[in-house]
């Protein structure tokens, strides 16, 4: 098997556990800062979602001009 060349079975288990706590981790740290996410944050995504298709469009743009 390929992956059996890369990963022992010791180094398959660290990366679960660390996935699993790492996102364990990240769900009680965003639940824990939900209010002041929505203080400080708030309509972040909608400006996020508006630069972002800006920077791509203008990205695409000058690709287009550039002829290639």
């Amino acid at each position: 098997m390929f992956l059996s060349a890369y990963f022992t079975t010791g180094r398959i288990i660290f990366m679960i556990f660390f996935i699993l706590s790492f996102i364990a981790l990240m769900v009680y740290s965003y639940r824990k800062d939900i209010k002041s996410h929505e203080r400080y944050y708030k309509n972040a995504g909608k400006k996020v979602l508006i630069y972002g298709s800006l920077v791509i469009i203008i990205f695409v743009t000058i690709r287009l001009l550039a002829g290639s």
